[in-house]
């Protein structure tokens, strides 16, 4: 199972900055050990006109029967004669997540702006398997994303043309696609291809979707297609993302998620906040449209997520008060901003687990020293929750980004050592429905600054 994706740029750029942008070295060939099989991760060519990474996943169709994890294959030949080595499908997205997890969240430190700029990309995928009667698939999936198709069906025979074409084809994309885009959408589009997936599907699934088609599947008009695919035709799970069917819906951890920061910050009596690392905006658009919030600022290190946290809020149409009200600002969570010094509160909603953990103390000293506000408000997973996910395996974490996920255990020892550090009080609270023994799927800390007797 192979993909091959090629850097050639048509500006005085070195391709081998591919390299940086993937965060895997050129000149190595690496092996990571996955439930799917071992991933190998080389560059075929690295040249500073052309640079070539490719992505080869061995898989052993003996081992996937035996492992209890994966579920049957209603496409598979047979238990141990199948398809599964060298067609394209949700093992190749699998190992997409695994080895460039990175940089599918357009994180680069080296090149940020080439990171969030689309570049010219080909890339080649030798086998895929378009099952089901839909016609035109692979064009009517990757076309609406910037992508020019060449599909090439394979024979069933080279040697009996007579015989006709296989139901696999070859393809090849060409366009100018952002790095991170280009991979979360063969993240996405390869199993809805496939129409299939090697694993057990659960509810954690529809934020999986969500995550991954940020930016491209909402707009994309063969979205209900993509969803139900993905989603394997599940019932319960679509009827949880159909707009028109809230009756049946249940409310998603994120909503529930938002609604505890809202209440933390009314609790603390916030009127002056700092949303830091607010992404496309989630979080903001409900303060916005409190108006009790005097002042909301947004902060993130993406420039691309505040130019969509904008558009969101509708800043190009504001009111001059409205724009004074909300600001948006570039920066760090990890590097102290003097912009941000003396609000009521700061908030990390799902920010704190993407930090690498020799850093949290520089986390530490930007928020709890150097903005110092009236009250923090942090949202991180429960690790022990995770064992309730059925397609989480031991240790792996809910979001291919995450540098760690914490036990509850593990986040009150971090949050009352800080609490001590800064002179603070911490509260904990949890999100999401709650299980008696491994507690709620998110674990929420609020901090309030302790006042002088």
């Amino acid at each position: 199972m192979l993909f091959t994706l090629t850097y050639e740029p048509d500006e005085d750029v070195d391709a081998t900055v591919l390299g940086y942008l993937l965060h895997k070295h050129p000149a190595k060939v690496q092996t990571f050990s996955a439930p799917v099989g071992d991933i190998h991760v080389f560059y075929p060519e690295a040249t500073a006109e052309r640079t070539t990474a490719a992505v080869l996943v061995e898989v052993d169709p003996v081992g996937l029967v035996r492992n209890k994890r994966f579920r049957g294959d209603a496409g598979a030949l047979d238990h141990y004669v199948n398809d599964r080595p060298y067609v394209a499908s949700s093992m190749l997205a699998v190992a997409i997540g695994t080895v460039f997890r990175t940089a599918m969240t357009g994180r680069s430190d080296s090149y940020p702006e080439l990171a969030e700029s689309p570049l010219p990309l080909r890339i080649d995928v030798p086998v895929v398997s378009t099952r089901g009667e839909e016609d035109d698939l692979v064009r009517r999936m990757f076309e609406p994303c910037g992508w020019d198709v060449v599909e090439q069906s394979i024979p069933l025979d080279p040697a009996h043309p007579d015989w006709g074409d296989s139901r696999y084809s070859s393809v090849t994309l060409s366009g100018r696609v952002r790095l991170a885009d280009a991979l979360r959408q063969l993240y996405v589009l390869l199993p809805v291809l496939d129409d299939t997936k090697h694993y057990w599907v659960g509810d954690d699934e529809i934020s999986k979707l969500e995550r991954a088609g940020e930016g491209w599947l909402a707009d994309h008009p063969e979205r209900e297609l993509i969803t139900r695919r993905y989603l394997v035709h599940q019932r319960s799970l679509l009827a949880q993302t159909a707009d028109e069917d809230d009756a049946v819906r249940e409310t998603p951890l994120r909503v529930h998620r938002a609604d505890a920061v809202m209440q933390a910050l009314r609790d603390a009596g916030a009127h002056r906040v700092v949303d830091m690392g607010c992404g496309p905006g989630a979080l903001l658009s409900r303060l916005a449209s409190d108006r009790s919030f005097t002042k909301i600022v947004g902060v993130d290190v993406s420039a691309r997520s505040l130019e969509r946290a904008a558009r969101m809020l509708r800043l190009d149409a504001a009111s001059d008060a409205e724009r004074e009200r909300i600001e948006l600002l570039h920066g760090s969570v990890v590097y102290r901003d003097d912009r941000l010094r003396g609000y009521d509160a700061m908030v990390l909603m799902e920010v704190i687990e993407h930090v690498e953990p020799p850093r949290l103390r520089a986390l530490e000293d930007a928020v709890f020293a150097g903005a110092d506000p009236a009250s923090v408000i942090v949202t991180t997973p429960n690790a022990e929750y995770n064992a309730l996910y059925p397609t989480l395996g031991s240790g792996g974490h809910r979001h291919d980004d995450h540098r760690f996920e914490w036990t509850r255990e593990q986040f009150r020892g971090w949050a009352d050592a800080v609490a001590s550090r800064h002179g603070y009080t911490v509260e904990y609270r949890p999100i999401g429905e709650e299980d008696a023994v491994l507690g709620s799927p998110t674990q929420l800390a609020l901090f309030r600054r302790e006042v002088a007797a």
